[in-house]
């Protein structure tokens, strides 16, 4: 491979797996350890708190912000810090002003958190969930574009599937949408920090992601962009009493506190300070993922996945697309029948060849710690 001195190189940045042959970022992310060593110091200042400032209390808040609005070209005050994102699209959700009829696309087999959302809407506001099935094998732009009508308010979808790893053309729904007056949500969470991206080439107005993926932060991390011209047009809401115009502790306002006009009056209640363990480590690791770079991930996994279907056995078919730009970080493949695919993912499992089982499909996502060794196991145990 091209880039294996690069890929050697970060290696070392992980803790070795020595049990089992890990090719699951898409579920649960291995932690770097330089991430590891910023909980151990946010341990300590939880241990002796008298050791750190109040005037620390939201550095680690403004340097992930600054980090993640270089990652996606958006600007710190655009994003908010939360705890996954479902918190980000239940924002959305609660912000929008709605009207009995405004109708909500999304996917068929999308990730659960869309219906989760979306569902329970259409008793409380009179709106209409409509979900699209592919007219082939993915999801395309025009499958969501042909189901828009005069009523259609918002698209919600992911920008990465999380079953079939396919990538979406989000620059061409943004355009239908806003072309009739539409939002395009966006869920990042399979693709940023693995994928280049830039908000103004996606042209979403609104991204949700979870940490704890291809940004190699915790479980109960996440972040919400929102356009900077709808900050001001939501309806009012709770807030947490930390999220205000200051980055400063010691003007906070403790007795008629006012949200930011920011993104930031969407942060998670009381969770973006230095003293939390989780921001402490999505500090580090969202950092860590802006040296390494996406673009490299990319690669390294696009060179991965095709070497995984160019030697799968006779008997398995990729379920992912073949068109690697077409494609996010992840892929997938199958076995003959529905039966046979679940016996080979449990062989995996037995055979300690962490990956996961999705939709009928066995996902593989391997990261910067793995090479061709590992694909080559996995060959090998589903062979056998």
């Amino acid at each position: 491979m091209a880039a294996t001195q690069t890929i050697t190189d970060w290696r070392k940045e992980w803790f070795e797996i020595e049990d089992a042959t890990y090719l699951n970022t898409s579920a649960h992310a291995a932690m770097p350890r330089v991430t590891l060593r910023a909980v151990q110091n946010s341990i300590e200042a939880n241990t002796f708190p008298h050791h750190r400032d109040d005037a620390i209390f939201f550095e680690a808040p403004i340097r992930i912000r600054a980090s993640l609005s270089k990652m996606i070209g958006a600007r710190p005050e655009e994003i908010a810090l939360t705890s996954g994102a479902g918190a980000g699209l239940a924002a959305v959700a609660n912000l929008l002003r709605w009207k009995p009829g405004d109708e909500v696309i999304t996917a068929k087999g999308e990730f659960p958190m869309q219906y989760a959302t979306w569902g329970p809407m259409e008793e409380r506001e009179g709106l209409k969930l409509k979900i699209v099935a592919p007219r082939d094998r993915f999801i395309m732009a025009d499958d969501l574009i042909a189901a828009m009508t005069p009523r259609t308010r918002v698209v919600s979808v992911s920008h990465v599937r999380f079953d079939d790893g396919s990538l979406l053309d989000a620059a061409r729904v943004a355009a239908a949408c806003h072309a009739q007056g539409a939002l395009l949500v966006l869920d990042v969470s399979q693709s940023c920090g693995a994928v280049p991206m830039d908000v103004h080439d996606l042209g979403a107005d609104f991204l949700v992601c979870a940490g704890y993926k291809w940004l190699l932060s915790p479980y109960g991390t996440g972040f919400f962009w929102v356009k900077s011209e709808h900050q001001d047009t939501g309806r009012p809401g709770p807030f947490s009493w930390t999220s205000q115009a200051t980055d400063s502790f010691f003007e906070l306002s403790f007795v008629d506190p006012k949200p930011s006009h920011s993104a930031k009056r969407w942060d998670g209640v009381e969770a973006a300070t230095y003293f939390n363990f989780n921001l402490a480590a999505m500090d580090a690791s969202v950092d860590f993922v802006l040296r390494v770079g996406p673009a490299l991930v990319r690669e390294h996994n696009r060179q991965l996945l095709d070497f995984l279907f160019e030697r799968l056995p006779k008997d398995c078919v990729p379920a992912s697309p073949l068109d690697s730009t077409q494609r996010g970080p992840c892929g997938s493949f199958i076995a003959r029948t529905p039966e046979k695919t679940v016996e080979l993912y449990q062989k995996l499992q037995k055979e300690n060849v962490i990956v996961s089982l999705r939709e009928g499909r066995i996902r593989v996502s391997p990261h910067l710690f793995n090479s061709e060794r590992d694909i080559n196991r996995l060959v090998s145990v589903v062979s056998a």
